[in-house]
């Protein structure tokens, strides 16, 4: 799933390669998939992206937004998987999206579980986790210090435990349930640990954990356990996730705890992130 490193590398790729350029060829939906979403008619992603060139892109909390012309934007969310294709390339069977370009390149996308392709229009808010991962302070900013995080906690309802704070109702756009497990693995903190049970410690190691964690996926262009625009696993590591949690703990080397929590699994050490 696209969560906010795996944005910020897709977008930084992206308009690397595709700024500046125009949609020459734009097909929606070659490969109908229960959960793709559209904006409207797939079948008009034609009509509605042809000959449009691609002013820039960047991401957007766990939104990768390609900003086209004429206030145009296509947003790309969740389980999209996005690949170039170089002049040349065989075009794969099977796509929900692709985009081709008159310098011969072509963007397709393809759908794992579910994926999010959302056309934006000038002046239309139809997104509503759009314009909130739009209109918030990004997480790995400056200006989201400890106290904005703390005013979060204080916020939040009684009942809300350390992996709804992080990852449900869009409180921090780009954290999702696979960036939050080393996030909360690195704290030393349980995933259903209540919130309003963190003394100050607690909350400044969360904190910094998770910016920390943070900055490190994005630095390594994302997590190992996803892929980028050229099909290369990211070079973060993760420390928990389902690719790992059987190898055990990678500090006290105990056995990780996997649990469905809260719509998907969560991974724990019971030793390291004791349930208070």
């Amino acid at each position: 799933m696209i969560e906010m490193p795996e944005a910020l590398t897709l977008a930084r790729q992206m308009h690397a390669a595709f700024a500046g350029h125009v949609i020459v060829e734009a097909e929606a939906n070659h490969s109908p998939h229960k959960f793709a979403f559209y904006t409207g008619d797939p079948a008009t992603y034609g009509a509605r992206l042809d000959g449009r060139r691609v002013e820039a892109v960047k991401a957007t909390g766990p939104y990768v937004e390609l900003a086209l012309d004429d206030g145009m934007t296509l947003l790309l969310r969740e389980g999209v998987n996005a690949r170039l294709l170089d002049a040349g390339a065989k075009t794969p069977a099977k796509h929900q999206l692709l985009l081709a370009f008159e310098n011969g390149a072509r963007l397709v996308c393809t759908t794992a579980m579910y994926g999010m392709f959302l056309i934006a229009d000038t002046g239309a808010d139809d997104d509503a986790y759009y314009v909130a991962a739009r209109d918030c302070v990004p997480v790995l900013s400056d200006a989201y210090d400890e106290g904005r995080f703390r005013a979060l906690i204080e916020a939040a309802p009684a009942s809300t435990s350390a992996k709804a704070l992080l990852a449900t109702e869009q409180r921090i756009p780009g954290i999702g349930n696979g960036v939050l497990q080393d996030i909360l693995f690195n704290a030393g903190i349980n995933p259903k640990t209540k919130v309003h049970a963190l003394d100050d410690e607690d909350t400044a190691r969360l904190f910094r954990a998770m910016k920390d964690t943070l900055a490190a996926m994005v630095e390594e262009g994302g997590r190992d356990v996803e892929r980028d625009l050229y099909g290369n696993p990211g070079g973060y590591r993760c420390l928990l996730s389902a690719n790992t949690w059987k190898d055990g703990c990678p500090v006290c080397h105990g056995a990780i705890e996997r649990k469905p929590y809260l719509g998907g699994n969560v991974y724990y050490c019971p030793v390291c992130q004791p349930l208070p």
